[in-house]
């Protein structure tokens, strides 16, 4: 039985989409025969070691006082150290360069195959997090991080063509790209009629995600004014954020006066987002324009999981949106950035019931048969045979 190395600088499990994602790229490897060790950061509260669905799983404790890049260079210490006392691995498979670059460099030493699985890159994505870094030269050190464990992967693991191209233009090979969308499991997400538009009834718009500043919240909150002064509107922000976004937020909804009407709430657990969505009206994915989105690329899960539950979407006309959506036929989208032209979609939909239907009808079909994880873990499964 083939035996992987799957380290991620992910917490597991958590609300995070990360862990959507790595629960069903470890149920597609464990099902198709391979055995499979997972190597994650500790809370304090999760166990040091447990086993979930034949899965290994080991973590790292967190280091008292320590910054997050304290925490992710002693995550990489730490993949190492476990490689080098563990069985032979026939294959390290990573999320990021913390533990990608001491696994790719020993690869020879340890005789395993290499995957480096890219759904963002730290020297991209950081800044967003922790804006003092803009300035610090630091993002320049993980950019070179990055690159060198790129070209010592044996394969690379992306979600988007725009990911790819990212990939490619800082001279990975294109050859050892595979592109493997996100998904969703429709039994989880099943579809649902639209709530019914009785009097009285109340439209609710949902976001679901992050707080992450990429995703463009602080500009669907200023769409909000003309939203609710033509249609009436509550809107719902549910997910996780740092407190310093969580603040901001709220200090917007404040000046602009929208108490009553928007509500940033906390993430609930994933088995519960599919229930969550099918009480909205309207779902949205106000994803901002910035190198995150455009340049390097992402897969958004929400928009899957919105297309399965049967909702009418209003997304950011990106190139990232329009790889899982068709516009006008499953979803509209709107100019990103423009709080206006947001509002105007939303509207849209809201005064035209059997639009929202129409779209959501077939956003729900295209995401069985486009965007399923059963459909993502049969790719991955072909980078492992492809690499022997």
């Amino acid at each position: 039985m083939p035996r992987v190395y799957y380290s991620a600088f992910d917490v597991f499990p958590s609300p995070k989409g990360a862990t959507t994602h790595i629960v069903h790229f470890l149920r597609g490897l464990v099902n198709n025969g391979y055995q499979v060790e997972l190597l994650t950061p500790g809370d304090g509260i999760l166990p040091a070691e447990e086993e979930w669905e034949s899965v290994r799983i080991r973590r790292v404790p967190p280091i008292d006082g320590g910054n997050f890049l304290t925490q992710a260079l002693a995550f990489g210490q730490a993949s190492l150290e476990l490689a080098a006392v563990s069985q032979p691995f026939d294959y390290a498979h990573y999320r990021s360069a913390w533990s990608g670059l001491p696994l790719a460099r020993q690869k020879s030493r340890f005789g395993f195959k290499t995957i480096f699985e890219v759904n963002g890159l730290a020297s991209v994505e950081l800044k967003y997090h922790y804006p003092g870094v803009r300035e610090s030269g630091l993002l320049t050190k993980i950019r070179q991080m990055e690159l060198e464990a790129l070209e010592l992967s044996d394969a690379v693991i992306c979600p988007s063509d725009v990911t790819r191209q990212f990939l490619t233009s800082l001279g990975v090979e294109r050859r050892k790209i595979t592109v493997i969308p996100n998904g969703c499991s429709p039994g989880d997400f099943p579809a649902s009629p639209l709530p019914p538009r009785s009097d009285g009834h109340i439209p609710t718009l949902l976001y679901i995600g992050t707080l992450a500043d990429w995703q463009g919240l602080e500009m669907l909150i200023h769409a909000m004014p003309q939203i609710v002064q033509q249609h009436s509107a509550r809107l719902r922000i549910v997910g996780r954020g740092r407190s310093r976004q969580r603040k901001l937020l709220a200090k917007q909804i404040r000046k602009l006066g929208l108490e009553e009407f928007v509500s940033v709430e906390a993430a609930v657990p994933h088995h519960e987002v599919g229930e969550l969505v099918a009480s909205a009206d309207v779902c949205v994915a106000p994803l901002s324009l910035n190198d995150r989105n455009v340049t390097q690329g992402c897969c958004p899960i929400k928009i899957i999981e919105y297309m399965a539950c049967a909702r009418p979407i209003v997304a950011s006309n990106l190139p990232v949106a329009r790889e899982l959506l068709r516009e006008e036929v499953d979803a509209l989208l709107f100019n990103p950035g423009d709080p206006a032209d947001l509002a105007g979609q939303v509207l849209a939909l809201l005064d035209n019931p059997s639009l929202a239907e129409a779209l959501a009808v077939n956003a729900a079909r295209r995401a069985r048969e486009k965007f399923t994880w059963h459909a993502a873990q049969k790719k991955l499964i072909k980078v492992y045979e492809g690499l022997g």
